[in-house]
C-alpha cells in the first residue's frame, strides 16, 4: 500500500540550487502551490508543505526535512508561438493579463482559443508547440501575473 501524506517526507521550504540529484517536472499551473503530494522523476514520494503559496520555477528546489533537494523543472505543455508585429501583439496579450514568455522572435502563451482568435484577427501567425512554459514575472521581475480567470490579486514569491 502507498504512503499516506502523514508518512511522507516533507518539503517545508524552497531554495535556489543547481545541483539537486533528483527533480520533479511541473507545468505552469502546478508550479503555484503550498501543499501538494508529489513524486520525483527518481520515484521519491514527498509532501510539499510550505507556510504560504509560492510560485516555483527552474533553478528552484524543494528542501526536504532530511536535507535532500528535489529540483523543479518546467514540464512541457500545450503552448502557442505567436509571431508578427510583436510589440503590438505583446501589448494586447499584456492588456489581458495573460502570462507570456517574450523572446526576440516570438511570444509564447498557453493555448487559449479565445485569445488565439483575437490575435489572429490582429494579424498574428499562430503555431501550436509543446514546450516548457516559463513566462515573464510580474511588474517587479518575479512572482506571477494573474490573469482575469485568477482574480486581480498579486502573485507570491519566495525571494
Amino acid at each position: 500500500m502507498g504512503q499516506t501524506a502523514s508518512s511522507l517526507i516533507r518539503a517545508t521550504s524552497v531554495a535556489h540550487a543547481h545541483d539537486a540529484p533528483d527533480h520533479v517536472a511541473l507545468d505552469y499551473e502546478a508550479r503555484l502551490l503550498r501543499r501538494k503530494r508529489l513524486t520525483s522523476a527518481g520515484g521519491r514520494g514527498f509532501l510539499v508543505d510550505l507556510p504560504e503559496v509560492v510560485s516555483v520555477g527552474a533553478g528552484d528546489c524543494f528542501v526536504l526535512e532530511d536535507g535532500g533537494l528535489i529540483a523543479v523543472e518546467p514540464a512541457p505543455e500545450a503552448l502557442v508561438a505567436v509571431t508578427g508585429d510583436l510589440p503590438r501583439l505583446a501589448w494586447h496579450i499584456g492588456n489581458r493579463h495573460t502570462p507570456c514568455r517574450i523572446e526576440p522572435d516570438r511570444l509564447l502563451i498557453r493555448a487559449d482559443h479565445v485569445l488565439e482568435a483575437m490575435l489572429a484577427q490582429l494579424g498574428a501567425v499562430l503555431t501550436p508547440v509543446t514546450e516548457p512554459f516559463s513566462p515573464e514575472g510580474g511588474a517587479y521581475g518575479h512572482g506571477r501575473t494573474m490573469g482575469h480567470s485568477h482574480g486581480h490579486g498579486h502573485g507570491h514569491s519566495h525571494d
